[in-house]
């Protein structure tokens, strides 16, 4: 369990300055929607998100496709599992191993959407979360990082659509 080398992790003021930007702006807009609307826009999940879209925008992870895609799929996974078995440990567990399951199966894999299943069935939420703030709070993260990662010359985001 030790560990041989050392972290491959650099420090980069720039890219450290565009994660604060870009986290800022886009949770701040879900914040303020929130409030302007009296709608649900922000999840916990959405944070570790913008890690991904603004620190490591050039991940696989970090794509359009994984962010959208798999907060849908995983966000789907769990609405449904809490209609049918409720919030029983095993049936928790069984919502995030299919999450995680379905994400690789259709090439949407997004790591913090492994948790939505647990915000949903624990939360006790309903069908319409799954539009806000899951798919509409994904698609506002996608344009900031489109917005924020190009506006930069040595980005171009997203590396693949498809």
């Amino acid at each position: 369990m030790k560990g041989q080398g050392k972290s491959p992790l650099k420090v980069n003021v720039k890219d450290a300055a565009t994660g604060l930007i870009g986290g800022f702006l886009t949770i701040f807009t879900l914040f303020l929607l929130t409030i302007a609307t009296s709608s649900e826009w922000l999840m916990a999940p959405f944070g570790a998100s913008c890690v991904l879209a603004f620190g490591i925008w050039n991940a696989p992870f970090s794509q359009p496709r994984n962010i959208i895609g798999g907060h849908f799929v995983s966000s789907l996974i769990g609405i449904l599992s809490y209609q049918w078995f409720g919030t029983t440990s095993w049936a928790i567990g069984l919502a995030v191993g299919l999450a995680i399951a379905v994400m690789m199966l259709t090439k949407t894999t997004h790591p913090p959407a492994g948790a939505d299943p647990l915000v949903i069935m624990l939360g006790h939420m309903g069908w319409s979360y799954l539009i806000s703030p899951v798919l509409i709070g994904s698609i506002v993260i996608v344009v900031f990082a489109l917005l924020i990662n190009n506006f930069r010359q040595d980005r171009a985001y997203p590396t693949f659509w498809r």
